[in-house]
């Protein structure tokens, strides 16, 4: 047996201890915002956070989670009242498949627990990781910089030179 801290709630599993933390979140507690990405922790679609670091759940046992506490998307809000960063996100329209955007929130959740401003230099390098195959990168970022109280950069346009 497995007792995992998801969102504040325990739960007792009757799985594999070496269960990625992803597979018995998906498929055992029934939480759907981290994705299946890449499987090789490369991708960050299957971001959480794990007693507050960014983690990538498919590479992490269930085994190794231990006490620790762990935050998936659905800890930070719902559809009817989403959290502020995922007000910026649909603010900044930084979705568009849609597919890495729990763990971009996650990422970046992760980052403004612990430094609620961080600098420019200092989201990019955090953000890093994850990848957005649709490219939305700069709404993204444009998301966080709204939550993190950063000056958005002015990007000149032909019409303004």
């Amino acid at each position: 047996m497995i007792t995992l801290n998801v969102n504040g709630t325990p739960h007792t599993l009757d799985i594999d201890p070496s269960t990625p933390l992803l597979y018995a979140l998906r498929n055992d507690l029934k939480l759907h915002g981290a994705k299946f990405g890449c499987g090789l922790g490369q991708c960050g679609a299957c971001t959480v956070i794990v007693d507050g670091e960014a983690t990538f759940s498919c590479l992490v046992p269930v085994s190794a989670i231990g006490a620790r506490p762990v935050r998936t998307l659905e800890g930070l809000g719902s559809a009817a009242h989403p959290g502020a960063l995922q007000n910026a996100f649909i603010k900044h329209q930084a979705a568009q498949c849609g597919y890495c955007i729990a763990g971009m929130v996650m990422r970046a959740q992760a980052l403004l627990d612990k430094n609620p401003h961080p600098s420019e230099q200092e989201l990019r390098d955090h953000m890093e990781p994850n990848l957005c195959r649709c490219g939305t990168h700069m709404r993204i970022l444009a998301a966080v910089r709204d939550v993190a109280g950063i000056a958005q950069p002015h990007i000149e346009t032909k019409a303004q030179r």
